[in-house]
């Protein structure tokens, strides 16, 4: 009971919508309304500016690494902690606060991966932030990650994680089915930060 109750703690932590918080805060707006309509970092900083994107990021890893030290006080089982890395993701990505609603887990994704296994993550963000300055779509960087985390796990035999990290992976892949389909279009919009001065 112990380790369920934890879980349902980890879906709780990881539904907390910081990026609505901090966008009605700081700008008072709701970043539902505006930009992609999404509730992350990338959406909040178009929309409210760079310090208002800042801390919906810090805030959305900051919940995703508590979920995993929240589960590290019940268990080291490999396979329980990537589940409850996976219940904070899901819980970004269908928030009970917004009715089902959220955003795409990715910062979560780090976050939750940061308290696991932080070698590997450090390589998967690398792999962002290259993509990221090769391509400049944090959608496509997302999705490089997304890849990248998995293989690492796999060729550093992590297989405890495995499991949960490719369907978070595969979660994080179909929240940004909008975005392929817009890259594979050549539609897709660089990252463009459209307050930076502002904030």
């Amino acid at each position: 009971m112990a380790h369920l109750f934890v879980l349902i703690l980890c879906y709780l932590l990881g539904s907390i919508p910081f990026g609505l918080i901090i966008g009605q805060i700081i700008c008072g707006t709701d970043p539902r309304q505006d930009g992609s309509g999404n509730i992350g970092a990338t959406n909040v900083a178009r929309v409210c500016g760079k310090n208002a994107g800042f801390w919906t990021l810090v805030l959305d890893i900051a919940k995703g690494f508590a979920a995993v030290l929240l589960a590290q006080a019940v268990s080291d089982g490999g396979f329980f902690l990537g589940l409850a890395a996976l219940v904070a993701i899901v819980g970004h990505m269908f928030s009970v606060f917004l009715h089902g609603h959220g955003g795409k887990g990715v910062a979560t994704f780090v976050g939750a991966f940061l308290g696991l296994t932080p070698g590997a993550i450090l390589v998967a963000v690398i792999v962002f932030f290259l993509v990221l300055h090769l391509y400049g779509y944090v959608s496509l960087a997302s999705l490089a990650m997304a890849t990248a985390l998995p293989i690492v796990l796999l060729f550093a035999g992590e297989w405890g994680l495995l499991l949960p990290t490719l369907a978070a992976s595969a979660l994080i892949f179909w929240k940004h089915k909008d975005n392929i389909e817009r890259l594979l279009a050549g539609t897709e919009h660089p990252w463009k930060c459209s307050k930076a001065e502002e904030a």
